[in-house]
């Protein structure tokens, strides 16, 4: 049979579609065909949509906190109520915390991290579910992270959300795969975003040399790079993949 990334006639949650990864994502599935809502805490959520368009199908976009459980819920339920329906759901949404060390890290930083990371991206998950069961049909994709396969440094509630995303992943898979709802995972690499301007200035420079000799593909990846393997993902070519979660890494996992 034929596969197709055409979306026309679905409908598609992105959080986080505000950020660099997100918009990316957005973008590409609108072109498809994809009636978009977009969630995400940024002030410039209009400008992307207004940037995007609304030619090919609708675009909504939706200004919700992710660190407040009531507004998940409202920012889902506004998003289903303006598209009638859930057919995609891309949990793109994400923060990372820093500390000088594992001994040091503050609760608060803790919680915000696990909150956004992992609760924001379960409770969407179960509310998605909840509709697409309903229709015998569903595609979700989460974020993971290269954290997913190893621990890291100074990160330590990052780690352990992005380690969850793995196992929630197939946990709902489990579950949900026979009813028609496929849930994968993608796990992002070194992409150079607004997330990371470290190590692309002079401070960083050295630290930056020893990440790309680390990976095969020898550059950072794009936002673009994650494209790609979402579609894949949300289209019918990846109707018996479920459950996975896909490094999309330049190879740096297989050093």
């Amino acid at each position: 049979m034929p596969y197709t990334f055409d979306l026309t006639g679905k409908k598609a949650i992105i959080t986080g579609g505000a950020g660099d990864i997100g918009s990316a994502i957005a973008r590409e599935m609108h072109l498809q065909g994809a009636e978009i809502a977009i969630v995400d805490v940024s002030s410039n959520i209009s400008e992307i949509c207004l940037e995007i368009g609304g030619d090919c199908a609708p675009i909504h976009g939706i200004k919700a906190n992710l660190l407040d459980r009531d507004d998940v819920r409202r920012a889902f339920h506004a998003c289903v109520n303006a598209m009638h329906g859930v057919d995609i759901l891309i949990n793109a949404a994400g923060i990372c915390r820093r500390g000088a060390s594992s001994e040091e890290f503050s609760e608060k930083d803790w919680d915000e991290v696990l909150e956004i990371n992992l609760t924001a991206t379960f409770l969407f998950s179960q509310l998605a579910g909840s509709e697409m069961l309903k229709n015998g049909y569903g595609r979700i994709v989460n974020f993971a992270s290269m954290n997913s396969f190893f621990g890291g440094l100074q990160i330590p509630s990052y780690a352990a959300s992005k380690g969850a995303i793995s196992l929630i992943t197939k946990s709902l898979s489990n579950e949900w795969a026979d009813r028609g709802v496929t849930v994968n995972a993608v796990a992002p690499g070194y992409i150079a975003t607004q997330l990371n301007p470290f190590y692309r200035t002079p401070a960083g420079a050295e630290q930056n040399k020893i990440i790309v000799s680390r990976i095969p593909a020898g550059r950072w990846g794009k936002p673009e790079d994650i494209v790609g393997p979402v579609m894949f993902l949300v289209s019918s070519a990846a109707d018996y993949v479920t459950g996975v979660t896909l490094p999309v890494d330049g190879g740096y996992l297989g050093r």
